[in-house]
């Protein structure tokens, strides 16, 4: 997983000729109503309503070997089933709380996880089962979270908002809305301070980049040349907002420019976009050149949470992304170019559908914490005093 890198051939995709792009397309597309989020001038593959890709995209080969793939769609299917079934879950009242989903933004965190190395840290905000799942943690570590269980990743303390997992480099979820930007900045600035050799990176919603922190932490990661990659998973709306009507700036990536910071638009309904992308910010970062901003153009299929009905948009919008889904596309491009069989492909179904089952029954069957775990991790020297009376 994580400590798999996968290089590709690079393809140069910088701000300056996403802009032509969508200078030479004439308009971004619109979907519903809202503009596509997938980038102007990228051909995403057009799923058609049987499943089938439209594009000639996935017949004309690939850069990437068929274990790349098959370790892509994996993962996917993983976080997809899982997040599937803590939204059933939730409705029968097993899970309680704030559970934001991760369904139709698959491709972001599997092409961040293929394109980094084991070492690197990952930081971002409340819609963060997925990015766990990627890098290795167990799903039974976090269904158990999710129940609140002493078994979960975090004890049970912190739910489906507070999910951290040290050993996987997971630094966490985070409930403050852009919160994890200057601490991603502050990860970054550790590992250059220690001389690791590894980055961060750090990714937050198209609401977070109203936040005031955000610039500060743009500002001090480009001026000490920080190892870290700034993430925009551009959904489309925050919370039930569309970005048209919160930002004067609706392409988010030419906020990186203000302070001289290489950003760019990547189409993130594609996996293979993502990793170059990612690959390519990594390498400058690595090299000393500092911070990357990514605008991931993708989508959520479900509300902003499980209590949202999503009535700020219309169903034809959400079909129209559903025919372009992240896992449809990884999965017809093994098939046609012969990367594995229907019946492979199923296997890995069924493995992952195991998976998420056993995590269920492992998070129903583990213990609640017990009362003294309140008093515990709260500061790291053990005997900190004024805890207790």
């Amino acid at each position: 997983m994580a400590d798999t890198k996968v290089k590709a051939a690079s393809k140069k995709t910088t701000a300056s000729n996403g802009a032509a792009a969508a200078k030479a397309n004439g308009k971004a597309a619109t979907t519903g109503g809202q503009p596509d989020p997938v980038m102007p001038g990228t051909d995403a593959p057009e799923m058609g309503a049987s499943g089938t890709d439209l594009s000639q995209e996935a017949k004309a080969g690939t850069n990437f070997p068929k274990e790349t793939y098959l370790r892509w769609y994996e993962q996917m299917q993983l976080m997809r089933k899982f997040e599937d079934k803590a939204g059933q879950l939730y409705g029968q009242q097993k899970i309680k709380g704030f559970c934001h989903l991760y369904i139709g933004q698959e491709a972001c965190v599997a092409g961040q996880v293929s394109a980094l190395e084991k070492g690197d840290k990952y930081i971002t905000a409340y819609r963060d089962h997925a990015h766990p799942l990627a890098l290795g943690t167990s799903p039974n570590a976090v269904m158990a979270e999710l129940f609140a269980k002493a078994t979960g990743c975090s004890k049970g303390k912190g739910g489906s908002m507070h999910m951290f997992d040290k050993e996987v480099g997971f630094m966490g979820g985070h409930g403050i809305v852009g919160g994890q930007v200057p601490m991603g900045a502050g990860i970054a600035f550790a590992e250059k301070y220690n001389k690791t050799g590894k980055l961060c990176i750090c990714s937050m919603g198209d609401g977070a980049v109203r936040q005031g922190a955000l610039h500060e932490a743009f500002n001090m990661a480009m001026l000490w040349k920080l190892p870290v990659i700034f993430v925009i998973e551009n959904n489309g709306y925050a919370m039930g907002t569309s970005v048209q009507r919160t930002s004067n700036v609706t392409d988010l990536y030419k906020i990186g420019l203000s302070y001289d910071m290489p950003s760019e638009p990547v189409n993130g309904m594609r996996v293979e976009d993502v990793h170059e992308a990612v690959a390519r910010a990594a390498e400058r970062a690595r090299a000393g050149e500092g911070p990357t901003l990514l605008e991931f153009k993708t989508y959520r299929y479900k509300g902003h949470s499980m209590s949202d009905p999503a009535k700020y948009r219309t169903k034809e919008e959400l079909e129209d992304y559903r025919h372009r889904d992240p896992i449809e596309a990884v999965r017809h491009t093994i098939l046609t170019n012969n990367m594995a069989t229907e019946a492979d492909l199923e296997a890995i179904d069924e493995r992952v559908k195991g998976q998420v089952a056993e995590s269920v029954e492992f998070a129903e069957t583990s213990p609640y914490p017990t009362p003294d775990e309140l008093y515990k991790d709260v500061y790291v020297q053990e005997d900190y005093p004024y805890i207790h009376d």
